[in-house]
């Protein structure tokens, strides 16, 4: 009797998960249900695949709406029923338009339409039905059709349970259509009358209509849609046979092999026969061909592309040249990629630059037109959100939500309506939304990929499931990762900019020359790498350091251990003692030590945790695999890795181990398998940072360009300059005739990027630009307003940024120019003259300058002074030592004066929050803080700027820093600031 329910994915309107719609139809006696979300399928593979632990009969359809105006529900007979409703749902999300209000013919769906009395139905098709609402029953009694009772079936919409759904859910209209609650239309929510009703009340409503009774049950008995939960859905072949798929692969590994080893060994051989044997034997041919086609288009084109993840252990994706490690030289576990007891296919991530990415995308949806779409997400309702959004339908000012928002809330001194926001920010906690995209997953699906879901449009310009990653691995569907990120951006800039520069080709990668150059092994010992991918921050800088890293193997296991759940277990902390001091190493425990001696019995990869759970604890390796997923938090709900963790200490048991030992054991693998890296991971990532060293060690100029250009390292474009400076480059302020809307490189100048320029417009730059390409450089700034189009605010903030100073004239001097040309009118209207007219020529007195008034421009344009900031301060300090300096007042109070770089907090074991902060000195060396509690809650960090920090030198493992007990900014010479 249930034809039109709905779950917390009817967004913005339902309030129940999925699961909890099943378990309290169970708890009603209801054994046929529909699920029917509002424009959405996203609840629907999740119905299916959990219905039958509720002994429920599994129906899934579509309430198609126009905002709360429901048109018709959609409900699936069969599976092909459901791709046409998805086919339906699709065409008009993807072209941001509402659905018509009658459905195009689906001949495998049943369609309902709400029977109203004021709207006469039109004639219906074979498979289309008037529902009757237990409210309009009176009404249908006086102007109903009897003659129609064929066509007649029981609608009773279920969105709620009970008054508390009921409420929520008006909070979410309210939140949706940002209006205050007490002003929220009735049309724009649903009717409280809208609860699941139990099965027999329902029949007794419905008595006087046994035909419209048995006509619902007839279409629930009817609707059968079925998948194979488990079983590989993605596309199972690249060309138009699996042996030809078999063929194609062996011969490109084959080629790929002696392109790889000049003189493959035995070893060699047996490792490519046996992963080669156990890819066809699995069916994951057509996997490894579709990744090696994507990367051979990327190539083509000259895209940078790195390829990493579990992939980078196998030797078939290193001769394909998906991966660029090699699984032979680092003893790679192929057994984390894939293994005889894996169902599902691997997985590669293969990052693209953040330039390059959506041509690759491109081609990928253009190739599988019909059977690609991105893997959907789901934006949720996190606490403060809820609070925020709550206290503003109540009518909250701006400063109580920030209160109620607070981790140091006093929930004893609340007042009524602080009471009432919490109490109901704890009903939508959790909720979804709206519908997101996944950061890189791409589906490529044997079936038209809306045989699972409707697509939506989202902003990224592909089409994407209306499901997220978590029910596309439960049908079947395994995401290729397409990635994108800004290093591989730098990289490739660089070496152009070389070219362009210098005149010089680059062969980036030339990974093996790079592992042994001396110039890169002393930027990773030192710690020298700003700017280099993913060994710039200062706890990576830090750990170089006190590992004294200088070879590719050392810098692998430094990405791994970085990583949080490593250094949160204590475990980098051991590492780091046993690879300094040998002696540590005798503490290990004797059974770890033997299964991983190349990282001195710590787990630092994933493979580390496979291993243990396999040779330690007796697991089978998918069971350990299922254990590794389940640490990540995607799945420790899951009953299965419940299972996996109670096998984990029952063979512990049985094997004679102490529980205090297995319970160590388990801590260590629960507090970071699901935030380490797989060691081909980090391997990948080793050779990108090679490839930024090498750029930083031979071309610094050209490759902090690179890095300011691509705005996506961990330190501020103002800091990459600074950085560019002291690798020998000349820093200028952006130019009209000079810069780029991005940073220009001209010999050792560069000329800061337009885009710098807060508040100065696209259009503004996209002039400047085509113009000077069209007719040359600007002679004046006469010159300058006769060729481009620009307002009079516009031309002030290119005036104080100095970006006409080519001309001689000072900004004040341009800037009464301006008002002199541009007075009377908004905007200049460039036009062509016959003969050029000189300006006119304006004699003024002697203005007055004072020398900060260009450091206060920069910093309200730029966001950063240019000047140097330390000439800058109100007051200079003796007595103070630098960075450089640290280690000789080992233990020491010292003072240093310290231009902020960045902080990061953490919270301790007891809740506190303390600070790591980096600033450079006047010197432009970089040195690190620390912030316990208490100082920093008595000395707080207060913005940018130049600060006077008190402390005592510490080091760990010869590393130091400062220990600060009292910290303040100083004053900018001028007061405005």
């Amino acid at each position: 009797m249930y034809l039109n329910c709905h779950s917390f994915f009817s967004l913005n309107y339902g309030v129940m998960p999925v699961e909890e719609v099943l378990q309290y139809a169970e708890s009603l006696g209801i054994r046929r249900l529909a699920l029917t979300d509002i424009n959405n399928t996203s609840g629907c593979l999740d119905f299916l695949r959990l219905a039958h632990k509720y002994r429920v009969q599994p129906i899934i359809g579509i309430d198609f709406r126009h905002n709360t105006e429901q048109l018709y529900i959609g409900l699936a007979k069969n599976n092909e029923g459901f791709k046409e409703l998805n086919d339906f749902l699709t065409h008009y999300r993807t072209q941001h338009q509402e659905v018509p209000r009658r459905p195009p013919h689906l001949p495998n769906c049943t369609i309902i339409y709400p029977w109203n009395r004021e709207q006469q139905p039109v004639a219906l098709r074979a498979n289309e039905y008037l529902g009757i609402r237990p409210a309009d029953i009176p009404a249908f009694h006086l102007y109903g059709k009897k003659q129609l009772q064929d066509k007649l079936v029981v609608l009773a919409p279920a969105s709620f349970r009970n008054k508390k759904d009921f409420n929520a859910h008006r909070l979410l209209r309210a939140i949706y259509h940002n209006e205050l609650l007490s002003k929220l239309p009735v049309a724009e929510q649903g009717n409280e009358l809208d609860k699941f009703i139990p099965l027999q009340e329902l029949m007794d409503i419905y008595k006087d209509f046994p035909k419209m009774l048995s006509n619902t049950d007839a279409i629930l008995k009817d609707c059968h849609v079925h998948f194979e939960f488990g079983k590989n859905k993605n596309k199972c072949t690249f060309n138009a046979t699996h042996e030809e798929d078999v063929k194609m692969l062996y011969d490109l590994a084959r080629e790929g092999l002696h392109y790889r080893y000049k003189d493959p060994g035995d070893n060699i051989l047996a490792r490519f026969k046996s992963e080669f044997d156990t890819i066809c034997t699995l069916g994951f041919t057509a996997y490894f061909l579709i990744n090696w086609d994507i990367v051979r288009f990327a190539r083509e084109r000259n895209f940078f592309y790195i390829g990493r993840g579990s992939g980078a252990n196998s030797i078939i994706a290193y001769c394909l040249r998906i991966t660029d490690v090699d699984p032979i030289e680092l003893d790679l576990y192929f057994e984390r990629f894939i293994n005889p007891s894996r169902k599902n296919p691997p997985d590669f991530d293969i990052d693209f630059s953040h330039t390059d990415r959506d041509t690759v995308r491109r081609y990928i949806f253009d190739k599988y037109k019909g059977h690609a779409a991105l893997v959907g997400s789901y934006s949720t309702f996190e606490r403060k959100s809820c609070i925020r959004e709550i206290g503003k339908v109540f009518g909250l000012p701006d400063d109580e939500i920030e209160n109620l928002q607070s981790d140091r809330l006093d929930k004893r001194r609340l007042d009524e309506y602080g009471k009432l926001v919490l109490k109901y920010a704890s009903l939508i906690h959790g909720l979804p939304n709206q519908l997101s995209v996944h950061a890189c997953g791409v589906l490529i699906s044997e079936l038209p990929i809306t045989t699972y879901s409707a697509l939506e449009l989202m902003p990224v310009g592909f089409p994407s499931t209306q499901y997220s990653m978590l029910e596309a691995e439960d049908v079947g569907l395994y995401k290729y990762d397409i990635l994108s990120q800004r290093g591989l951006g730098h990289i490739k800039d660089a070496v152009e900019l070389v070219k362009a520069n210098r005149g010089e080709d680059i062969d980036i990668h030339r990974i093996q020359d790079f592992k042994e150059d001396l110039r890169i092994k002393e930027l990773l010992k030192t710690g020298n790498t700003i700017g280099c991918f993913y060994v710039e921050s200062p706890a990576m800088r830090q750990l170089l350091r006190k590992l004294e890293v200088d070879d590719y193997l050392g810098l692998v296991a430094a990405s791994s251990i970085i990583r949080p759940g490593v250094s949160s277990s204590g475990m980098m902390r051991q590492y780091i003692l046993r690879y300094r001091y040998p002696e540590k190493r005798k503490e290990a425990h004797p059974a770890l030590w033997a299964i991983m001696p190349d990282t001195y019995g710590v787990m630092v990869y994933q493979e580390d945790v496979i291993k243990v759970a396999h040779l330690y604890a007796g697991l089978t390796l998918e069971e350990a695999d299922v254990m590794r997923r389940g640490m990540s938090g995607k799945f420790r709900s899951r009953a299965e890795f419940q299972l996996v963790r109670e096998k984990f200490f029952s063979n512990c048991k049985d094997k004679g181990y102490p529980d205090a030992e297995a319970a160590e054991i388990w801590r260590q693998i629960e507090s970071f398998a699901g935030y380490s890296f797989a060691k081909g991971h980090s391997a990948s990532y080793a050779v990108e940072s090679y490839q930024s060293l090498y750029l930083r060690a031979y071309h610094p100029i050209e490759f902090m360009t690179g890095v300011i250009n691509n705005f996506g390292g961990f330190y501020s474009t103002e800091f990459y300059l600074q950085q560019a400076q002291m690798v020998g480059a000349t820093v200028e302020l952006p130019c009209v005739n000079n810069s780029n809307n991005l940073a220009v490189l001209t010999g050792t100048t560069i000329h800061m990027g337009l885009c710098l320029i807060k508040d100065l417009e696209q259009n503004t730059v996209k002039n400047i630009l085509q113009e000077r390409e069209r007719n040359g450089l600007f002679q004046s700034l006469d010159d300058f307003i006769k060729r481009v189009p620009v307002s009079l605010e516009q031309l002030r903030i290119l005036i104080r940024i100095k970006a006409f100073r080519f001309t001689g004239k000072t900004s004040k001097e341009l800037l009464w120019d301006a008002h002199m040309l541009l007075s009377k009118t908004k905007k200049t209207e460039p036009k062509k003259e016959l003969f050029a007219v000189p300006p006119q020529s304006n004699h003024l007195p002697a203005l007055e300058y004072g020398r900060y008034e260009d450091a206060l421009d920069e910093m309200k344009i730029l966001g950063f002074p240019y000047t140097a900031p330390f000439t800058l301060l109100e007051k200079q300090y003796k007595g103070i030592i630098y960075g450089h300096e640290l280690m000789a007042h080992l233990g020491r109070v010292v003072y240093m004066v310290g231009y902020y770089v960045n902080i990061k907090g953490v919270t301790t074991i007891h809740g506190d929050r303390m600070y790591f902060g980096s600033f450079i000195d006047s010197n432009g060396a970089l040195f690190d803080t620390v912030h316990f509690p208490p100082s920093i809650e008595q000395y707080p960090f207060t913005g940018k700027g130049c600060y006077l920090v008190k402390g005592t030198v510490i080091e760990e493992f010869g590393v130091p820093s400062l220990d600060v007990s009292n910290m303040q900014r100083i004053n900018w010479m001028f007061s405005d600031l």
